[in-house]
Formats: C-alpha cells, sequence, structure tokens
C-alpha cells in the first residue's frame, strides 16, 4: 500500500508528464516525409499553431488558399537566400491529416536543397524537428485515426505485398474498428441495464423480467459472435508476418536445390555432400501477391555429429512452427525414410525429386500416397515446377481462405495483431462470466465493465499509452 507521500509523488510525476506532453503539443513540428536521398519530388511537412507563419517568413507572400497547390519561391527566414522554387499547399485545421494547421513542400529532391530547407526551418523559434511517428500521434490524439486506424497505417508502410496492402487499407478505412466500437456499445447498454438493477430492481418488477432477460439473450448472442471471429485461423497475423514454409527432407534430396530455385538466386549452398545445410536459411518471397517465409533445413536423419544433430532438431522445431510444409524426397532412394513419413499431415506437399534421373518406384509411391498432395519435379531440369508452384500458390492463398458463410459484420473482419486477440478473448472471459451469474448484479455489472474496457483498448478508447510509444516509434520520422 502507497504512503501518503508515496502517492503525492506518483501523482506530481503523472502531472509533470502530462504537462510536458501538453507543451510538446503546442510545438510546432517539420521532417522530411518522403524518402531520404535524390528524387524527382522531395516533401518536407509543418504541423502546427504556427505552420501558416512558417509560409508566410519563409515565401515572404500572403497566404494561398487553402488546399491549392501554389508555387512559391522559398527562402531563408533570415538571409533571404533563395532556397528553392516549389509547391506550397495549406492544410487548415481540423481538415488535415494531423487535425491542425499543416503546410506542405513539395521541393525539388536533391539533397543540398532538402537539407537548406529543413536547415531554415531549424532556425525558427517555437520550431523542432519532428519524432518518429509524431505526426500520426497527433492525428491519434486529435482524434483524425483510432488505434486500430494508426496500426493499419503502419502496417501499409511496412506493406511488401499485394494481399499485406490490401489489409491494411481495409484496416486503416475504419470498418474493423467501427464493429469493434459497436461490440462495445452493445456492452455499455447490456452495463446500463445492469446498473439499472441495482439501482431500481427492487422496486421495478419490468427491470428484472422482460428487459433483463432480452440484456442477457445480447450478452449471449455477442459472447457467440465474438467466439465465432475468434477462429479466424489467425488469418490476418499470418498475413502481416508472412506464411512459414518448411522444406524438409533426407540429405541430398535437393532441399537447398528447390529454395534456390523458388527464390531465384542462389540463397542457400548445394553441395553433393550430404548434411551440408546445418542451420534453418530464411528466404522471403512474394508468392501470388501473398507473402511467404521458405525455411531450409537440415536433412533429417540418425547422426552422431553434434553440430549436425542440432540442426536436425531446428529443423523439426520448424516444422512444428510452419502453417505449410514441403517433405522433399529423392526418387533415386527408392524408399521413404519412416521419419518423414510421420511429417506428412494435412499442410504438406510430397515433392518427388529428380524424377530426370529415374521415374518414381510403386514402393517409394505407396509410401506416400496418404500425402494430400504429391508433385513430381526435377530441380535440375525445370521438369514438374510450373505445375508444382500453381500447387504450392494455391495452397498459400489456402491459408486465408475462409468457409463461413455466416451474415455476422465481423466475417470480413481479420484479426490483424496478437494484441486484439488477447483483448477479444478477454472480453469473451469477462462476459462469460456475468452469463454465469447475471441476477448477481454488482458481480454481474462489474464483469460488463471489464468487457467494456477489454473493447476500448483494441480502438484506443481507454488509456493505451504504453502501446502508443512501441507503435509510434516503429514510424519514419516523418510520419
Amino acid at each position: 500500500m502507497l504512503s501518503r507521500r508515496g502517492a503525492t509523488t506518483g501523482w506530481r510525476a503523472a502531472l509533470v508528464c502530462m504537462h510536458a506532453r501538453y507543451l510538446s503539443s503546442q510545438d510546432t513540428i517539420y521532417a522530411l516525409s518522403s524518402a531520404e536521398g535524390r528524387s524527382g519530388v522531395a516533401v518536407v511537412r509543418i504541423s502546427g499553431p504556427m505552420a501558416d507563419q512558417c509560409l508566410l517568413q519563409m515565401t515572404s507572400k500572403q497566404l494561398p488558399p487553402p488546399r491549392t497547390a501554389t508555387r512559391r519561391d522559398i527562402t531563408h527566414p533570415s538571409t533571404k537566400e533563395l532556397l528553392d522554387t516549389a509547391i506550397a499547399i495549406r492544410f487548415p485545421g481540423p481538415k488535415s491529416f494531423t487535425g491542425e494547421d499543416s503546410v506542405e513542400l513539395y521541393l525539388h529532391g536533391s539533397r543540398p536543397v532538402i537539407s537548406g530547407v529543413l536547415q531554415a526551418l531549424g532556425t525558427l523559434p517555437t520550431y523542432r524537428a519532428a519524432e518518429a511517428g509524431e505526426f500520426t500521434e497527433r492525428a491519434f490524439e486529435n482524434q483524425k485515426m483510432d488505434l486500430m486506424q494508426v496500426e493499419g497505417l503502419a502496417d501499409l508502410l511496412h506493406a511488401e505485398t499485394e494481399a499485406q496492402r490490401s489489409q491494411a487499407l481495409a484496416q486503416m478505412s475504419g470498418t474493423i474498428g467501427q464493429v469493434y466500437d459497436a461490440w462495445r456499445h452493445t456492452i455499455m447498454r447490456c452495463l446500463a441495464h445492469s446498473e439499472a438493477l441495482i439501482d431500481f430492481g427492487e422496486d421495478e418488477d419490468d427491470v428484472t423480467d422482460e428487459a433483463y432477460e432480452a440484456v442477457i439473450q445480447t450478452v449471449r448472442d455477442l459472447k457467440t459472435s465474438i467466439e465465432r471471429h475468434l477462429q479466424d485461423g489467425r488469418r490476418g497475423e499470418i498475413l502481416r508476418h508472412g506464411v512459414h514454409v518448411a522444406i524438409l527432407g533426407s540429405p541430398n534430396a535437393g532441399k537447398s536445390t528447390l529454395l534456390n530455385l523458388l527464390a531465384q538466386r542462389d540463397a542457400a549452398i548445394v553441395s553433393p555432400i550430404a548434411g551440408t545445410t546445418r542451420d534453418v536459411v530464411q528466404v522471403p518471397l512474394n508468392l501470388a501477391g501473398y507473402p511467404v517465409v521458405l525455411h531450409d533445413t537440415a536433412g533429417i536423419r540418425d547422426t552422431t555429429d553434434v553440430i549436425e544433430r542440432e540442426g536436425v532438431h531446428r529443423a523439426l522445431r520448424c516444422n512444428d512452427e510452419s502453417q505449410l510444409k514441403l517433405v522433399v524426397v529423392d526418387v533415386q532412394d527408392g524408399a521413404v525414410d519412416p521419419a518423414l513419413i510421420s511429417l506428412i499431415d494435412p499442410s504438406t506437399i510430397v515433392v518427388l525429386n529428380k524424377i530426370d534421373a529415374t521415374p518414381p518406384s510403386t514402393a517409394l509411391l505407396d509410401a506416400v500416397a496418404h500425402a494430400p498432395v504429391v508433385c513430381a519435379v526435377s530441380c535440375a531440369t525445370g521438369d514438374g515446377v510450373d505445375e508444382f508452384l500453381m500447387t504450392l500458390q494455391q495452397r498459400v492463398r489456402g491459408v486465408f481462405g475462409t468457409d463461413r458463410n455466416d451474415n455476422n459484420a465481423s466475417s470480413n473482419v481479420i484479426i490483424t495483431r496478437e494484441r486484439h486477440r488477447q483483448h477479444l478473448q478477454a472480453s469473451v472471459a469477462h462476459l462469460g462470466a456475468f452469463l454465469a451469474h447475471p441476477y448477481q448484479a454488482e458481480l454481474a455489472a462489474e464483469d460488463l465493465r471489464h468487457a467494456v474496457t477489454c473493447m476500448g483498448r483494441i480502438v484506443g478508447r481507454v488509456d493505451v499509452e504504453d502501446i502508443l510509444d512501441v507503435l509510434f516509434a516503429d514510424f519514419c520520422i516523418g510520419k
């Protein structure tokens, strides 16, 4: 338990932090918002209460109309040296990205021009260079974006495939947040009825009968909807990080050759010496618009070599952690190691390699007959590779498929982060606790309050300061 002095110190620290944050928000900030280096056009963004004043000081002309591209000579505010001839656009708040008065300068993208303008901005009082993600942070604080839209923007900036871009844009649109916010408001309405039971239950029979039974049914239906929403195979999270595909097989089966073939480069060392690959080699790949991470692993066999044995352990761990696996078999062996057969499951594609040397034997085909998909290829000649690639693409797309046909609003909403999932699971737990004792009014109301808080944390309706610090730090300086 805190002493009175300790509690006072805590409040003072909190007030100091809040005051510092307020003063920081009053600064006018600037940064290069386009990529660093030489380019055709470079964009410098300025945001804050003195944004318009900055434009006046660096152009010596009256302000241009809002949201109108206007040609301006950009000069140093002190020396009046010409720095560039640029396009300037004003965005008066609150109709701007940050919700504040903002200015964007579209400069010629040479390094001396960019550095000259940024240095000139630094000479102005009350102006400072923006921190990483600070423009987006101000947009969040000014309620131009909710927390999920901020996360969607972060995902868009890091997107490397078409599917990642589409998912990020869907989250930025606010549709996903609207579903969670609607769930939150549903729980809040139920909480209001539950609290009415506490206040008026002894005097008003209708509160405890039909109306409250409807509340219980609403909570039950909502709990079912969230549980169904959670049964998504983690598609959104996998899409953000990539589908992990393990390449497994006996030594010298052609695993590294297959990896190089898929990567279209020499990503792994290929050698006729069995056991060349010891550690897991990871290669990111854009496959049919989806992010894929290939894992070339050590050949699976019994060995007394300590290092190779560790490689086999890592290969088996990779097998457990991957969404798909390619079990590569050398058809020249005529048989399949039982250890490999045990790895075949519904997520497996068996790849019969080196068919240019000999066709697969009947015994070998029988040994892998229980595999969901079997492809015969020659990594050396390319025979069968096109068919194999089509199969792999289909299986990758299948990871993100869904067989749900319900009309629930959440059916097209995908959970994109583990943070969202944890809060949804916690909300379900609290709704379940409510349903376990709905007529114990005080306890039931408390369960609903916790559920509201959990849903609010997803979209940033309650305190999420620790999340924001990590999230904004992951943005580039000018965003």
